[in-house]
């Protein structure tokens, strides 16, 4: 077999693997979507919210999964997107798709000034500068309570949730569009993580978590890269935070604490390292971990945290990473 039969062979079994993939990742979106059709009102709220939160966790794992960068500060991004959304919309007059642009912008500008400095550190030393960057802007949110009213928060009232698109309108209270809302954003956020880490951008980030160095000497600018995948992982997670505040109608210094940049590393963590869907997963498990378990005890967080020692135990790599590694090799 010549040299250009042997490449268009690969190439082949490569497009097989992509259709593959992408086959499962759209089962797996319209499950969700049809979900909405047979679950009671209470579970329809609920995972709104757990889209809302796994759209954030498919941000992260941008950095950390497939760039290997962790970092402890991702709630300032969550929390710029909140800000920006919550603040535009009720003190500013701005109408949902503007409140919702001004959210990501914010992440988008607040992860590139950020990735600017903190990508000079490598290691221990990068996840301290973001845990110290997300520190300061939560400290922000406090000192500046005139706007941002602290913890107590800012809630949305009126008509700031409402909209017209394609000339109707739609109303943010509504269970309907609330859900699909957030669906439409989760669906647009796993399928440009899964085209990303497709493509030769993310091969370089793979390539960069598993050997920085050499990636270097092949001649990638490494920098530009990681500040690509810091950046397009701050506006990702700010997208999620606009579309919280605006969807539940609530704003809170609490989002920019230190617990909101650890629980994505959770999720990422149970569902599956380097996974596009193990976000997805992880976010859903540990969500409904917490919501059953705090129906029969008070100490549901020590029955939680048994659960994820076990998960832990028996899926190493996080229940999506080890299906991966043990049954489905061609698992993105």
């Amino acid at each position: 077999m010549s040299a250009g039969d042997t490449m268009a062979a690969h190439g082949a079994t490569r497009r097989g693997l992509f259709d593959k993939a992408l086959l499962l990742h759209l089962a797996v979106l319209a499950v969700l979507f049809g979900l909405q059709f047979v679950i009671g009102e209470y579970q329809h709220l609920s995972l709104a919210r757990v889209m809302v939160l796994a759209t954030y966790a498919v941000g992260y794992n941008i950095l950390f999964g497939y760039t290997g960068l962790l970092s402890l500060g991702h709630a300032m991004f969550f929390a710029a997107g909140l800000y920006g959304a919550g603040i535009g919309a009720s003190q500013f007059g701005l109408g949902v798709q503007e409140s919702f642009i001004a959210g990501v912008f914010s992440g988008l500008v607040l992860s590139t000034v950020i990735g600017l400095i903190a990508l000079r550190t490598t290691g221990v030393a990068f996840m301290i500068v973001t845990m110290m960057f997300a520190q300061a802007c939560y400290l922000l949110t406090l000192y500046f309570g005139e706007y941002t009213r602290g913890d107590e928060g800012i809630v949305l009232k009126g008509d700031i949730r409402q909209m017209v698109m394609f000339g109707y309108p739609f109303d943010l209270t509504s269970p309907v569009v609330r859900y699909n809302i957030a669906f439409g954003l989760l669906a647009v956020c796993v399928l440009i993580c899964l085209a990303l880490v497709r493509s030769p951008t993310g091969r370089v980030l793979v390539a960069i978590r598993e050997n920085e160095e050499r990636a270097g000497m092949l001649g990638y600018d490494t920098f530009r890269t990681k500040l690509f995948a810091l950046v397009v992982s701050g506006t990702m997670s700010a997208a999620a935070g606009a579309a919280y505040a605006l969807l539940f109608a609530y704003v809170g210094a609490s989002f920019a604490s230190i617990q909101y940049s650890i629980l994505p590393l959770l999720w990422v963590l149970l569902g599956g390292i380097g996974t596009v869907l193990g976000p997805v997963v992880g976010t859903l498990l540990m969500f409904y971990l917490v919501d059953y378990a705090s129906e029969y005890t008070s100490a549901y967080m020590l029955v939680v945290g048994v659960a994820l020692l076990i998960l832990v135990v028996w899926f190493p790599k996080g229940l999506l990473g080890t299906l991966r590694e043990r049954v489905i090799a061609w698992l993105p």
